[in-house]
Formats: C-alpha cells, structure tokens, sequence
C-alpha cells in the first residue's frame, strides 16, 4: 500500500522545484501569457468587437479590454449558449460551469479544453508541492474525500453544463480516482443532509487521509461521522487522517472548531478556486498567504478596491501591485474571460515571490455610514477578541441596522451562532469592537464621533445557519452566508428563524 507514495515522493519533489522555479518568472510569464491570449482571441467575435489587433503591450490591453462583470459579457454567453463558435475564445467551451450570482441570476462562465488544466492541474500542484516540501505523501496510500457539487451534467444544451466542483470530477485521472470517495452515485445526491448521511455512510470504516472542502460543510460531516461512529474524535476513526484541503472561505473562524474534531492540529493547504479560474495556493506550511499562479493562462490585473466602482479606475499589471493594498482581482483567461471583475478583493503579502491573502467581496462590506468595513478587518477582530478563550463560534455575519428605534444610534449588528458562548457578551462585543475600530479608521470616527453605537451581538440558537441554507436552497456545495452585508435581509432572515 506504500507503493503510490514511494512513486509519488520523487515526482512531487520535481513538481515542487518547478514551482520554485516560476516564482522567479511571474512578469515575463504574465507578460506571455497575456501575447498568447491576445493571439487566440483576436479573431474572436470579442476581439474583433474591441479591435484587439490594436494591443501591442500591458498598456494597449487595459485600453482596448473593457472592465466587465457578467452583465455585460451576458449576451456572448447566450450566442455561445446558441451553438455559436468563437465568440470569446476560438471553437466552442468544453463546458458551462454554472453558478449562483446577485444580481444576474445564474451565471455560465466557460470552461475550455486550454482552461481546464488551470483547474485541476493546479488543485493537483498545491498537493504535490506539498508532499515535495515536507516529504509527506502517506495521504496518496488511503482515501481521499473531496466534499463537492453533484458531478452530473446538463445535456440539454449544445454546452454540456454543471457546478466547477463537479464538472472537476469528470477530469480526475484515473490513478487518482481510486483513492477518491464518494461514489458517484452518491455525489450526485442533490439534497446536502441526505448525501452527508449517505457520504458518512460510504467513508465510515475507510482508510481516509484527506479531507477536502469548503470548512463548514467539513464540520457538518465530521459532527455526522462521531454522532455515528460513537467515536470522540477523527483521528479515533481515521487514525491515519494527515490532511485538510480547504478554500472558499476563511479557515481561522472554524479551526479551533475543526481541530477539536480531528482531535489534533493537522496539516492544512489553502486554495482559491472559481469557475474563473484557480488563481493561488499555499505554497508554505509557514506562511499562510496563497501564492499566485502566474503560469497558468491567466493573466492578472488588479484595480485598488476603493476604486473599482469609478469610471475607467487604474488597471495595474501584476508589477505595479504593491503590498498591503486590497485590490479588485481583474482575470483574463484562456476560456474567453476578458478584463472580468470577478468580485473578489485581495491583498499582497509579498512581491517576491507574488503571494496574497483573500480579503474579500467587492460587493461583501458595510458601508451604511461610510465606513467601508470589509471581510478581514472584521474576521481579525472576531479572532483576536477570542483570543486564547474557550469561545467557540460556527457561523457568523454582520449587518448595519440603520433605524434601532427609541432614539438610538445605529450600530453594526454581529449575528452569531456559538458553540461555546462568552461568559460576558457585552465584554466579548467590546473587545471585538475595539479591534475593528483599531483596524478601520472611518470606524473609529464613526464611534468616536457619535454617529454610531459600539456593535451589539445577537446570539443564534445551534443550527441557525443550517436552517437559513436550506430554506433559500443554498445547503451544501460551494455555498456560504455571506460575513457582511449591505441590507438586512440576512440578519432578519436569521432573527426570524431564532424565534421559532
């Protein structure tokens, strides 16, 4: 059974140094990258639309490429939809992966026969270059789970379409798709608490190594395994378990919870997925920023987020980017994807090599008073209030409210469902205010100024957020509640369920 990792190790090592290698390469790579786009897609219908012959260097591009979201781009999509070929990129998409937007409704982002090696060859470089930096590839000799989207396929259409996460199922290689659970059967059970049953159901008495997954759904499967297994912890099920593959949202909230599980600090790698594109990886166990992947038919530009909703804000190429400054991450990819605003915010941690932290939605802050909170501030002051307390929380997010009544000020409100509450919320409330006001400025004026009362938590009853989820079709999957929002509809979304 050691077989695969005896022949892996030597293979991870090359994939490693290989990486190390490109780390040094990123602006000519970019600056390649970006020439091989524009040769694909000048004869396009959207090349020629926007007269891509003109593009001669970084410049040229920003000027011919609009900035786009979905909206705009949504009337290609539908000629592609049609069975129309090269309309973004030459020929036709291999698939459509669909996914969930505000304001657009569905959205189809294309997958190309060039694109898809971003996409699982990335997935698979972040394990392989882990196992080549530590020496740890045991976890290829057991099962690995990758808690995902149902891998079937619409059909109806020229384009065959489904969610990234499964449409990824269908490019597993075959000597990886041994050691992978669940079945197929069992991954295309739509309903999320049936297919964890029948998920725990499958992987209870495997040999499992890894587990790969969006952290809250991780925990729902692991509560379902010990509720079964009578087992304490994890590791007393799995005791080979070695590995926790994780994106889409920020692991720090969940670790202390997900460690209890396990029963032990375990090795983590971070990705950032998206149907746009797998843009980073963490490429250190001892540093926790993602490492850009800068050669791999993606070429990046970056618009600081404070000036992203401006007309013709600045597009910085990757070598103007600078540390510490959110930025609105910008993709143009070998699927047909042009100056897309994929409405993320990161930060740079580091030019040498390019690596970044995800800070962010665009459109995911609270800014009702002119403060424009965002993500990480607001993370980072939940973890520092907790600090080495037992405080334990499952799920959070916060919303302003405006109009508190009975002469109030208004406040940010913090609704929170815990697994081990505060012995004083008011002072848990104070510290978590403290830290946000240290980090956020316009905040801090805010407080200081009197325009706003210090934040106010509501705690939610166990099984808030569950019930929230799947009463708006949103359990399981890739699937998050926000952490902030502009509106209430959440938060009284939230308040209602706690009353029942």
């Amino acid at each position: 059974m050691k077989l695969r990792s005896g022949i892996i190790r030597p293979f991870a090592k090359l994939v490693a140094r290989h990486i190390d290698k490109w780390k040094l390469t990123a602006i000519e790579d970019q600056d390649r990258i970006r020439k091989d786009l524009v040769n694909r897609g000048v004869d396009t219908a959207y090349g020629k639309d926007h007269d891509f012959r003109l593009i001669r260097d970084a410049a040229s591009f920003s000027r011919q490429v609009p900035l786009v979201d979905y909206e705009v781009i949504k009337p290609y999509i539908e000629r592609i939809k049609k069975g129309e070929r090269h309309v973004l990129w030459p020929g036709l998409p291999r698939y459509f992966a669909k996914t969930s937007g505000t304001t657009s409704g569905a959205k189809y982002i294309p997958l190309t026969k060039e694109s898809m090696p971003n996409h699982f060859g990335s997935a698979r470089n972040a394990l392989l270059n882990y196992a080549g930096k530590t020496g740890k590839a045991d976890f290829f000799d057991g099962k690995l789970i990758f808690l995902s989207g149902s891998p079937e396929l619409d059909r109806s259409s020229v384009i065959p379409t489904g969610r990234l996460s499964g449409i990824v199922n269908h490019e597993v290689p075959s000597w990886l798709r041994k050691s992978q659970v669940p079945s197929y059967e069992t991954n295309c059970i739509e309903d999320w608490e049936q297919k964890v049953d029948a998920i725990v159901r499958e992987t209870i008495h495997k040999d499992m190594r890894l587990i790969s997954g969006i952290p809250p759904w991780v925990q729902m499967y692991l509560e379902r395994l010990l509720e079964v297994s009578g087992k304490e912890t994890i590791l007393e099920l799995f005791p080979h378990f070695s590995m926790f593959v994780y994106g889409g949202v920020n692991y720090e909230p969940y670790r202390r919870i997900l460690e209890k599980l396990f029963g032990a600090s375990v090795d983590s790698v971070e990705t950032f997925p998206a149907s746009e594109g797998f843009f980073a990886f963490q490429d250190e166990q001892s540093d926790h920023s993602l490492l850009l992947n800068t050669r791999s038919g993606i070429y990046f530009e970056f618009v600081e987020a404070d000036h992203i909703h401006r007309d013709n804000p600045e597009r910085i190429p990757l070598e103007g980017v600078k540390t510490g400054v959110p930025y609105a991450l910008i993709v143009n990819n070998n699927a047909g994807l042009w100056g897309y605003n994929i409405g993320d915010v990161v930060t740079f941690t580091s030019v040498d090599p390019y690596k970044i932290v995800f800070t962010g939605r665009v459109a995911h802050y609270i800014s009702a008073f002119g403060e424009h909170v965002i993500g990480k501030e607001v993370e980072d002051s939940l973890r520092e209030a907790i600090g080495d307390s037992p405080v334990k929380i499952a799920e959070f997010t916060v919303a302003p409210q405006v109009d508190p009544g009975l002469g109030q000020l208004p406040y940010h409100e913090w609704l929170i469902e815990f697994d081990v509450p505060p012995a004083d919320l008011d002072g848990f409330a104070g510290k978590i205010d403290v830290g946000l006001a240290k980090r956020n400025i316009y905040y801090n004026d805010l407080i200081s100024g009197g325009i706003l009362q210090t934040l106010q938590i509501v705690p939610l009853k166990k099984g808030s957020f569950i019930t929230y989820m799947r009463e708006n079709d949103k359990l399981g999957g890739q699937n998050k509640v926000p952490r902030l929002t502009n509106d209430r509809k959440i938060a009284n979304a939230l308040i209602e369920i706690n009353k029942r």
